[in-house]
């Protein structure tokens, strides 16, 4: 077909040349005869002739050209069919492969023709059997299926030949094998395909049982990375957070642990995650465990310190952060601690060298140093032990020693020793050293150079000095005993033993307390002194001094001292009080006997002025009755001697009074009645009550007071006889022409009175006894008293909590200072209450 219609094709071709050709035929039919004509007309012949010839040129070529192409395009179908083929034989192999790789059978229904079976077809069999006999008998399902199982897949397949219904069915075999049914329409056909699972649903269960058990491990393993205090975390292969466990999400302050996830928070910051990522170098994540990287981090809002640990994985990395600040504070405080060590080493008196297990030298102090006057540059070389021994001995500063060599080696044995080890050096210069070897944990040895000749020169003159003291007590006369800490009698001298008749051999025997008291008690046998001097040798309690007083059987009576002592030691002294504590009882009854003539004489005196006021008061009322003349007129002479009278009876009952109530003082009786009292008032009162004496004496008073000075609360009645007697005491001590000032000042806390006068002032020694009752002193002046005034003044300052000052001398007059104290209202008014 295809050459035919090549062959038109060129026939086609060939009609176009003949077509252009045709129209010179005409042409040439129709010319004339001529001779031009002709030759024109053979011409033109020619040129037709070339153009066929050049038509069928072309025609050939094309119909090569269209061979060429053809034959080209079925070479390339058939190797294209070829490869068709080729590939369907491959999927038929395949097919074939697949079909056999495993116990299967493929049934397959085309309309209602005969099934086509393919594959083990001993599927349905126990044991082997022939493929021709047994094909078609696979289809026999109630033969070798449970009946229940065979009965379902009859239904399914005749479902599946009508209705085209696909299925899936898990059957039992009567040998109880494992077969999966499964049915499809494909291509108008219907096909079963029937497959054996034993050993796939074995595999399956098996498969099963390893997850189940390993995600009973991972949640075991969940559970106990949520149990450790760590914060445990897994990224996947793009650096993200995976998993986390409940430290990492406390670490974090996370809500939960989704929270944490989802918004990928992380524990290290950027540049810990970069500086980790550097560490590995820039690989990728896979096994192999890195080194822990110290980092800082924010754990919990607080700047911890974290070991963490990333290690690679097939599917990402696993990390942990262990929180190791405490550790790192307890090796700062270490090595602080070691630091201070080596500089109190360096500053200890005692010369230390510690040597390493190789015997060399790892530490020295300054006094080692200065000990044995080295170089500090051949210190810092670390020699050997046995080299700085054997240079001390060129030196000549170690003890001679007969054999160095021996010695020497008996030294260094010490680097082998379990226990430490201690030597006496005497050394050439006179020195005495005390050598500890102490072996080191570690291997090697620590050298411990004390030096004790002053120790020892010390301790000799100590001793020497004990032996003085113990002759010194020995010659005392006073008795003096020490006990040791034991309680056991450790030094009695010659005087103690004689005091209490001991006989020597009982001291030497060195005898307990309890002994000592027992031979003493028949001489003093009074036993509460004794037994608080037992408590202070042996008692538990604070230890501190005793002072009892002892009586002997003969009238001798004896201080006894018992005095602490260091180490538990108690020193016991006696002394010979006997002349004074006869001196004592007579100086005793004597001053008893003056309190009570004292106490005698300030009941008379109170009883006579209790006996005395009554007729005071009545001749004091009839002398003003008889001033008021309503019993008769007086001359001048009687009126004179009456007011005397009344004067004179108003100054006694003043001095009863002041007696009464310095009775009443004595006998806590008397008791103030606060009020308020406006103190200016209260001054300006008690300077009327002494207007006449003024006059008299022709003595200025003048007041400063100031305007705001106020009030407070106090016995105003006291105040004012306070006042009264100081006025009465400056008029009586002032000449005529003199002044007296009485200022008042007043602060937050205090009222201060203060009466001065420029009178004659009072020497040191009456000063000081100016405040006495009875103490009265006319210093050369017409003041004439009891001298009860300034002690009546001082007991009611006193009573209202105040002081008194005395300021005065010879020629410059007196002041005196009475100060108040103002109490607060509020607890006043508590007090009130």
């Amino acid at each position: 077909m295809r050459v035919e219609g090549t062959a038109r094709r060129a026939a086609c071709v060939g009609a176009l040349v003949v077509a252009a050709a045709g129209p010179s035929g005409p042409v040439l039919a129709a010319a004339p005869a001529d001779s031009s004509l002709l030759a024109g007309g053979l011409h033109t012949h020619n040129l037709a002739g070339l153009a066929i010839l050049i038509g069928l040129t072309v025609f050939a070529t094309i119909l090569s050209l269209m061979h060429l192409h053809e034959r080209s395009r079925w070479t390339r179908r058939e190797r294209e069919q070829a490869a068709a083929l080729g590939a369907l034989r491959g999927a038929h192999d395949r097919a074939e492969m697949l079909l056999n790789a495993e116990r299967q059978v493929i049934v397959t229904w085309a309309g209602r023709g005969e099934p086509v079976i393919e594959g083990d077809v001993s599927l349905a069999f126990d044991g082997v059997r022939s493929a021709a006999s047994t094909a078609r008998r696979i289809l026999a399902f109630g033969s070798w299926l449970l009946p229940s199982d065979a009965a379902a897949l009859e239904a399914a397949v005749e479902t599946l030949r009508v209705r085209g219904a696909g299925f899936r069915l898990n059957l039992r075999s009567q040998s109880g094998r494992s077969i999966d049914a499964q049915g499809q329409a494909v291509a108008g056909r219907a096909l079963l395909r029937l497959r054996e699972t034993t050993e796939e649903r074995r595999e399956l269960i098996e498969l099963r049982e390893t997850l189940d058990e390993a995600r009973r491990g991972l949640a075991a393993l969940a559970g106990l990375l949520d149990a450790i205090p760590q914060p445990v975390w897994q990224r996947n292969r793009d650096g993200g957070l995976a998993w986390v466990n409940t430290a990492y999400v406390a670490a974090v302050e996370a809500r939960s642990r989704e929270a944490a996830l989802e918004a990928g928070v992380e524990l290290l910051d950027r540049q810990a995650r970069e500086f980790i990522a550097r560490e590995d170098g820039g690989r990728r994540p896979g096994p192999g465990a890195r080194q822990a990287l110290r980092l800082s981090a924010v754990v919990a809002g607080g700047r911890r310190i974290l070991d963490v640990t990333e290690t690679g994985l097939e599917s990402g990395r696993v990390g942990i952060a262990v929180d190791v600040s405490e550790l790192e504070s307890v090796r700062a405080d270490l090595q602080r601690q070691m630091d201070a060590n080596v500089r109190t080493l360096d500053q200890l008196p005692t010369a230390v060298a510690i040597f390493d297990a190789r015997q060399r030298l790892i530490f020295h102090n300054a006094a080692y140093r200065q000990l044995w006057d080295l170089d500090a540059a051949f210190l810092d070389g670390r020699p050997l032990d046995g080299e700085i021994l054997d240079y001390l001995r060129s030196q000549r500063k170690l003890p001679e020693q007969a054999d160095f060599k021996s010695w020497k080696q008996g030294v260094l044995a010490a680097y082998r020793a379990a226990e430490a080890n201690e030597t006496w050096w005497y050394l050439p210069d006179g020195r005495t050293l005390r050598v500890v070897a102490d072996p080191n944990p570690q291997g090697g040895l620590t050298y411990l150079f004390d030096d004790v000749s002053d120790r020892m020169k010390l301790e000799s003159r100590y001793n020497a000095l004990m032996q003085v003291q113990a002759e010194t007590l020995d010659t005392l006369k006073e008795p003096v005993a020490v006990f040791a800490a034991d309680g056991r009698l450790t030094f009695a001298n010659r005087a103690f033993a004689t005091v209490w008749r001991l006989d020597p051999a009982t001291l030497e025997a060195r005898p307990r307390i309890d002994a000592v008291i027992e031979a003493c008690r028949s001489l003093a046998p009074a036993e509460e002194p004794w037994l608080d001097i037992r408590d202070a040798v042996v008692g538990l309690e604070s230890r501190s001094g005793l002072a009892r007083r002892l009586e002997v059987v003969d009238g001798t009576v004896l201080d006894c001292a018992a005095q602490p002592l260091p180490e538990g030691a108690t020193l016991i002294t006696l002394i010979d009080v006997t002349a004074s504590v006869n001196v004592e009882r007579a100086l005793t009854e004597k001053n008893e006997a003056l309190e009570r003539a004292a106490q005698l004489r300030d009941t008379f005196v109170h009883h006579v002025s209790y006996e005395l006021r009554s007729p005071l008061t009545n001749i004091i009322g009839f002398t003003q009755l008889l001033g008021d003349e309503t019993v008769g007129a007086l001359n001048e002479r009687q009126r004179e001697y009456s007011d005397h009278i009344l004067r004179s009876s108003g100054s006694l009952l003043v001095i009863i009074n002041d007696i009464l109530d310095l009775a009443s003082i004595d006998a806590g009786s008397l008791e103030l009645q606060r009020e308020t009292v406006d103190v200016r008032a209260t001054i300006e009162a008690a300077a009327r009550g002494i207007e006449d004496r003024l006059a008299e004496s022709t003595v200025s008073l003048d007041l400063d007071v100031p305007a705001d000075i106020g009030s407070v609360v106090a016995d105003g009645k006291r105040v004012r006889q306070i006042l009264f007697n100081l006025l009465s005491n400056a008029v009586g001590f002032s000449s005529a022409g003199q002044r007296i000032a009485v200022q008042a000042q007043r602060s937050p806390t205090e009222l201060v009175l203060s009466v001065r006068d420029e009178g004659r002032g009072m020497p040191p020694e009456v000063a000081a006894r100016v405040f006495d009752r009875f103490e009265s002193h006319t210093l050369g002046t017409r003041h004439r008293g009891v001298g009860l005034g300034l002690s009546i003044v001082r007991s009611f300052v006193e009573l209202h909590g105040g002081r008194v000052s005395l300021e005065t001398a010879p020629g410059i007059g007196t002041r005196v200072t009475c100060t108040f104290p103002i109490p607060d209202p509020e607890s006043h008014m508590e007090a009130a209450e």
